[in-house]
């Protein structure tokens, strides 16, 4: 072999060893195995109608949980106060639709998405500032002893609960979708709710960008270097400890993102809303594998759809419905749908 040949032969070598990551295709299916499942039992316009609603319902449960998705897939932080973000985006998004009432009441869609854009922004950025704070004094104390950080991020939901109920009040608020968003439209003769179809669009997009910083970007890279190996990547001059606030904070804006759709789509607020959907943000991380993005994305939208086919077929069962998602899953697959390498 000549010497001009030895770089080639060499390279040609190192791309050989170099394993191309597999795709694991069978959790993609689950989705429309789950909707086509259901659709012997129902007629086709109702299962349409009940598709809709649950594919909507899954995506609100995702933006949701993938605030926690973040904190615990990349921090292996497991905050149990993260329903206290979600009623506090709540809660800011109501003082912001209040103060644009006169957008919300408009017989406009730019003006009415307006009202709720500038309320989202609202709630991110106040339950990111209280999530720098929450990271700052209580759960920088605990960082890897899972035990207390469920015990102390509890304490601080609850503390949070009652500031809520100090400034907001106890009582349970309404809180009115916008003029163009009420009500129902139909295509191809059937029926759906347009607020659900905003929030898909919204979930979509949280969605999209989750995946491409995480998975296209330097500081995704960075971040996921950062919890395989932080000391190596400090050597290198970056400041992982920053990155990692920066993840609390990016999670618990998401969570006050979720609060205002979550508010919206149940039309109400309470201060205990946040710890009433953690039972289920765990199921779908469960389902998903425990921090994994794509997973916790497919594990709402069969916790939405099943709950929409439970609850039209057999009411009662719907009431068990996630957690018999959860077991089925997890006899499958014990580590949930992907399993998170770091962990």
């Amino acid at each position: 072999m000549s010497t001009a040949e030895l770089p080639i032969a060499k390279k040609a070598v190192q791309t050989a060893a170099i394993p191309k990551k597999q795709i694991d295709w069978i959790p993609l299916l689950l989705t429309p195995v789950l909707a086509l499942a259901a659709l012997p039992f129902i007629s086709p316009s109702t299962w349409l109608t009940l598709t809709i609603a649950g594919l909507a319902m899954g995506m609100i449960i995702f933006v949701i949980a993938s605030g926690l998705t973040l904190i615990f897939g990349l921090m292996d932080v497991l905050n149990f106060g993260h329903g206290l973000f979600i009623a506090l985006g709540g809660y800011v998004a109501y003082s912001v639709l209040g103060v644009l009432s006169g957008w919300v009441a408009a017989d406009s869609m730019l003006l009415n998405i307006g009202a709720i854009m500038v309320a989202i922004v609202a709630a991110m950025v106040v339950s990111g500032l209280v999530g720098w704070v929450f990271e700052r004094v209580l759960v920088r104390r605990v960082y890897g002893l899972h035990l207390m950080q469920i015990l102390i991020t509890m304490g601080g939901m609850v503390v949070g609960e009652e500031l809520i109920k100090v400034i907001w009040g106890a009582a349970q608020m309404p809180m009115a979708v916008p003029t163009t968003l009420l009500g129902s439209g139909e295509f191809l003769g059937v029926p759906f709710e347009k607020y659900r179809i905003f929030a898909v669009v919204i979930g979509l997009i949280v969605f999209a960008i989750m995946m491409l910083v995480l998975n296209r970007t330097k500081l995704g890279l960075l971040i996921r270097a950062g919890v395989q190996d932080a000391e190596m990547v400090e050597s290198l001059g970056y400041r992982i400890k920053s990155l990692f606030v920066g993840v609390f904070v990016t999670g618990t804006a998401l969570a006050g993102l979720g609060g205002v759709l979550w508010g919206l789509y149940q039309q109400g607020l309470t201060p205990q809303m946040g710890a009433g959907v953690n039972v289920l943000i765990f199921i779908v991380i469960i389902i998903g594998g425990l921090g994994s993005t794509g997973g916790s994305f497919i594990g709402a939208m069969l916790v939405g759809l099943l709950a929409n086919y439970t609850g039209y077929l057999t009411p009662k069962v719907a009431l068990v419905s996630n957690i018999l998602l959860m077991v089925a899953i997890l006899v499958w697959r014990p580590n949930g749908i992907y399993k998170v390498t770091n962990r």
